[in-house]
């Protein structure tokens, strides 16, 4: 039996952020079903939103909010989320995430560039080239291993949340942990429990979630007593790379944001047809399309064309996109996406 003052199951950027704010003051637990890295929020490409522009304003970020959120947007929520999103930036700045520098650019942050992607009228996307997501988490993976108050459990399955009940409450109290290298279930109690476990994306068969998506955080904290809303919101990003050898190798939504153009396999632009800001709707708008496009004419596949653009352009700020793509014998500088 082990005992924490917090245990967080889930090692992705929310579960690392916590313990690395708690582990201050506390002596932390972090639970995760694989290796540190291997949760969903190392595969985020394009970057992270937030109010950074002077040209731009809170206001204006909340209304695109609850534009692309078709008015179900809880209104309290949205306007913490970018209240606060800022500080958010400026202290994954000072854990030293390598965000892309634009030292010269008019739309800058402290020297670092901004993108724009779909449902946004600003740039206001920081990000590390394309490899957004791997940048964080390398960055705050280093900071979580080194830390002497927190002990990192890799390979450990949380099978179930420990609770007790007594007549003013139900209370839990800790977790049973299936350690995958020794064959046996742990007790590892602590008085505050932090379920995140990301998301569920994987009970579908295809999507750009990793296989550790599964949505099991939602079932413990179901069983416990939690209440559960808002299942039926299940993101599936637009554009993913449609290859036998790829196993779902997402396209960052700034390849739309840099001018992307989506179009049909004859080379027919079709996004304008669907959405007036086009490639620039919100994500559900240009999944729906690209989905209505493939079985009207029976496709395989839809094509995101960025060949217009100038190689060097392509090249550095799609470096990782533009490897992977030449590695499966595509030259996005010189062709369209499947």
């Amino acid at each position: 039996m082990r005992k924490f003052d917090v245990l967080i199951l889930g090692s992705g950027l929310g579960g690392m952020t916590i313990a690395l704010q708690l582990a201050e003051t506390l002596k932390v637990g972090l639970i995760t079903k694989r290796a540190l890295r291997d949760g969903g929020s190392g595969w985020a490409q394009g970057g992270i939103a937030a109010v950074l522009d002077d040209s731009d304003s809170i206001e204006l970020h909340i209304q695109d909010t609850l534009v692309a959120g078709a008015g179900l947007c809880d209104l309290d929520a949205t306007r913490f989320i970018v209240e606060n999103s800022k500080d958010a930036i400026d202290w994954l700045i000072e854990m030293g995430v390598p965000f892309t520098r634009d030292d010269g650019g008019e739309t800058s942050y402290h020297g670092y560039h901004l993108t724009r992607e779909g449902g946004h009228s600003h740039r206001r996307i920081i990000h590390a080239a394309d490899a957004t997501g791997a940048a964080v988490i390398d960055t705050l993976a280093i900071k979580v291993a080194a830390h002497p108050n927190i002990t990192l459990l890799e390979e450990h399955i949380a099978v179930d949340l420990i609770t007790e009940r007594s007549e003013q409450a139900n209370r839990c109290i800790g977790a049973y942990v299936y350690d995958k290298t020794n064959d046996q279930v742990e007790t590892i109690l602590a008085p505050f429990t932090v379920l995140a476990t990301g998301g569920a994306g994987k009970v579908y068969l295809y999507t750009t979630n990793p296989d550790v998506a599964t949505g099991d955080g939602i079932a413990m904290g179901w069983r416990a007593g939690c209440r559960v809303s808002n299942m039926e919101f299940i993101q599936f990003h637009p554009t993913c790379l449609y290859h036998p050898h790829a196993k779902s190798f997402l396209i960052t939504e700034a390849v739309r944001g840099e001018g992307g153009i989506l179009r049909l396999p004859d080379g027919t632009r079709f996004m304008p047809n669907h959405d007036e800001r086009a490639e620039l709707a919100p994500r559900d708008i240009v999944a729906r399309a690209i989905d209505f496009e493939m079985k009207r004419g029976g496709f395989d596949c839809v094509y995101l064309d960025i060949s217009y653009k100038p190689a060097a352009f392509v090249k550095e700020h799609f470096p990782n996109i533009y490897q992977r793509c030449l590695e499966l014998g595509i030259d996005i500088t010189k062709e369209p996406i499947p």
